[in-house]
């Protein structure tokens, strides 16, 4: 399953699969950051997710998709923190072993979560060669499945889960903001559109110092030949190709939002709602208000993916919000 493009029945799959191990995230509001955008903001809260991310919700229906045989072999991955907390976290819940390569330079806080749930971490350089090279050789010695971040089927289906449920709950949404690094949650997040608000528009929130699904969607093919300069740790990936595809088949669209723009989104966040996320996922509120013409007046779903925040380097992240355009 997890060579092929998912379906809308992959995320219906995902739903059942995971509702006795993953939350039913809430959705929130505030006044005061609607009357910033003049839109009505939904916010689903992925970063009240256990493990702190939307990445649980892949992983754990990739983990208990597996037949006993294979998942007693256990489960690989690369991850700069999330995916690879959210990985280790199933695999414990299944009782089987987790292994995640991790790059030079990862946020200490994702990595110590990722021990926290009790996987083995191998150390890599921290490109994406050097990570997909240290995931084959892992896989290899020790006969896990890898479970690739966002380009697996079964992590795509899973992460659509949380549109689902936002869906479900505020049906009559006009357009869904989701930041964009691999694309795991975008397309999981378009194939959920298609099917229950077609007419809902998809908006992509992209890093400009890591704007490759900019660069491909303008070119209408995938643009790697770039260098991630963003703080936005969990969107330096590159966007997948199963993912681009599904994307390109939702009609939908990549907004860039500078660094500055986005921690001053978090702080927002933060001040306003008293909800703390890390800056992937405040990006999302940043392309909103970065762009008021194209969501003046909507109804818009943003999904903040996650809350792993490094808090001793809030001091110094928080400063470049005073560099806000």
């Amino acid at each position: 399953m997890h060579a092929a493009l998912p379906g809308f029945h992959d995320v219906l799959d995902a739903a059942a699969r995971i509702a006795v191990h993953a939350h039913a995230t809430p959705v929130l509001r505030s006044r005061t950051l609607d009357e910033a955008a003049d839109a009505r903001l939904h916010f689903k809260a992925e970063h009240l997710q256990r493990a702190g991310a939307f990445k649980f919700r892949g992983a754990c229906n990739a983990v208990f998709a597996l037949d006993e045989a294979t998942a007693a072999r256990g489960v690989v991955t690369h991850s700069s923190g999330n995916h690879g907390a959210a990985l280790a976290l199933a695999a414990r819940l299944r009782g089987i072993p987790c292994h995640v390569v991790v790059p030079q330079g990862a946020v200490r806080a994702k990595l110590a979560a990722i021990a926290h749930y009790g996987a083995v971490l191998h150390p890599c350089a921290p490109t994406i060669a050097a990570r997909e090279a240290a995931c084959a050789r892992v896989q290899a010695e020790t006969g896990a499945s890898v479970v690739h971040p966002y380009t697996d089927a079964r992590v795509i289906a899973g992460q659509g889960t949380a549109a689902l449920e936002l869906l479900r709950e505020v049906p009559e949404l006009d357009a869904v903001v989701v930041p964009l690094g691999g694309g795991g949650l975008a397309a999981g997040t378009a194939l959920a559109l298609r099917a229950l608000a077609p007419d809902c528009a998809l908006f992509l929130a992209e890093p400009e110092g890591a704007a490759d699904g900019a660069r491909s969607f303008a070119r209408g093919a995938l643009d790697h030949d770039f260098v991630p300069e963003t703080v936005c740790d969990g969107l330096r990936g590159t966007l997948g190709a199963p993912n681009f595809a599904l994307l390109r088949a939702a009609d939908a669209r990549v907004l860039t939002v500078s660094d500055a723009r986005t921690v001053e989104a978090m702080r927002l966040l933060w001040t306003r709602t008293k909800q703390l996320v890390e800056p992937s996922s405040a990006i999302a509120l940043a392309a909103v208000l970065a762009h008021p013409a194209l969501f003046a007046g909507r109804r818009v779903g943003i999904v903040l993916s996650g809350g792993n925040v490094d808090l001793d380097a809030l001091p110094a992240l928080f400063a470049l919000a005073g560099n806000a355009a």
